[in-house]
């Protein structure tokens, strides 16, 4: 251990002279390519931390670097408690205690920062691994994006990091570039969208960090206000607390001419984006459901974006029909046969069944444990009497740990009317439930 990190810091600073401070550059590098998991809409891809490689989100919601998560990396890590502070983000909660960091040394691919300023969050309740099934331990958006001209496939997964001075565009008769607007170094957008039999001009910000298509904020003034066809729904976790709102349909979002019909939209609580209305022109947000439809290049230099359609960009606008949300809450231990074959004469014939012996012992796994943490109201997964705390077993008669959790939930955004059989544990007793998908709209 001790090798290791002298080698990483005589690297580090000997390089002092070469790399810029206070920004990402590229290590002699006119581009390179990171590959990235796509789940849940979310790109996950890695982000080495002061010589400690984690997960992070690609988030272009966020302005500096957020890390959480840190149990098991906080020596490593060596984060410098400079000064605390209090931030806050989406969700009906107050403000959260967070570290603030500089001089921290950042590698994406081959793009460097000495002296990268971080917020260090410790509250272990704050933490996307479960919700994901992977680990993550941050986010990272405009400190990332704001030196290079970086390319996202969505639809072959990876991420192009280009020197603007080398740059050249490709050639893309199928392609429209866009003007970028930034408030509080975030990016914004114009679209259009059709709603109540009108069609409104929006402003939106693009959030990667975001899983859903479109978020709309309620607004009369500008005829934006939620459809008669809705149901109240989770929205999701932001920084200060969950996220609850209506959830319905556009019939129709523009970019340019791009045009996505039947676009899931949600209209968060008032209360949960108090603090995302300071921007007062903003209507609301372009999360990862529509941005997994394009390839894009982020040109944050010149104030622009450019987008491609994709391979998804056709692909209907599901939502969970079950009304259940699942989290990975660590581990279970589950009893496997493993079974044996013996023949008590090797001169018989394998197909004579008379002369075959089956044996078995029992081995004891870790397996992933899948716990539901959120039950939508007046939902089939709750009007069958399944609750919050029960821990699912099996999955249409499949040990659920054969799943991923992103499976599963998969399974729940299937088309209305399929059945879904659940076994679950209820303070060590199992039950069995059944209920068909639901369409809300």
């Amino acid at each position: 251990m001790i090798k290791h990190f002298l080698i990483f810091y005589i690297l580090l600073f000997n390089s002092l002279s070469v790399f810029a401070q206070n920004e990402f550059v590229l290590d002699d590098d006119k581009d390179d390519k990171i590959r990235f998991q796509l789940i849940n809409n979310l790109i996950v891809f890695p982000v080495e931390i002061n010589g400690v490689e984690l997960s992070f989100l690609f988030d272009t919601g966020v302005s500096k670097p957020i890390i959480f998560n840190l149990v098991n990396f906080t020596e490593e890590l060596h984060i410098k408690e400079t000064e605390i502070i209090n931030i806050r983000g989406l969700g009906e909660g107050n403000t959260i205690e967070a570290i603030k960091s500089k001089n921290n040394y950042f590698k994406i691919g081959n793009a460097v920062n000495l002296n990268q300023e971080l917020y260090a969050i410790y509250d272990p309740s704050l933490n996307f691994a479960p919700k994901l099934g992977v680990p993550i331990h941050g986010i990272i958006g405009y400190d990332f994006l704001k030196n290079f001209v970086v390319e996202i496939n969505y639809s072959k997964k990876f991420i192009r990091i280009n020197n603007p001075k080398y740059y050249e565009p490709r050639k893309c008769k199928n392609c429209e570039s866009f003007e970028l607007e930034f408030y509080n170094n975030k990016p914004y957008i114009k679209g259009i969208v059709e709603l109540n039999n009108k069609t409104i001009p929006v402003k939106l910000l693009i959030d990667s960090g975001g899983s859903d298509a479109l978020w709309l904020f309620e607004d009369k003034k500008q005829n934006i206000e939620t459809p008669n066809a809705y149901f109240i729904d989770f929205l999701g976790r932001g920084l200060s607390g969950s996220v609850y709102g209506k959830r319905s349909k556009v019939k129709r979002f523009s970019i340019g001419s791009f045009n996505l019909k039947n676009v899931n939209t949600a209209f968060p609580d008032s209360a949960s984006i108090r603090f995302a209305r300071n921007f007062k022109s903003r209507s609301g947000s372009l999360a990862g459901d529509i941005l997994k439809r394009f390839n894009i290049v982020f040109d944050y230099p010149n104030k622009k974006i450019r987008l491609k359609r994709n391979r998804y960009f056709s692909d209907p606008f599901n939502y969970n029909k079950s009304g259940i949300i699942l989290e990975h809450d660590g581990v279970r231990l589950v009893k496997e046969i493993q079974t044996s074959i013996k023949r008590s004469d090797e001169s018989a014939s394998a197909a004579d069944n008379r002369f075959i012996m089956m044996s078995g012992s029992y081995d004891y796994i870790l397996v992933p444990s899948y716990t539901i943490v959120e039950l939508r109201e007046d939902s089939p997964a709750k009007e069958s009497g399944l609750m919050v705390g029960d821990i699912v077993l099996a999955i249409n008669n499949k040990h659920a740990h054969k799943y991923s959790l992103q499976e599963i939930m998969a399974m729940f955004y299937d088309d209305a009317g399929k059945n879904i059989k659940l076994l679950v544990d209820r303070n060590g007793v199992q039950l069995k439930y059944s209920f068909k998908l639901k369409d809300m709209l």
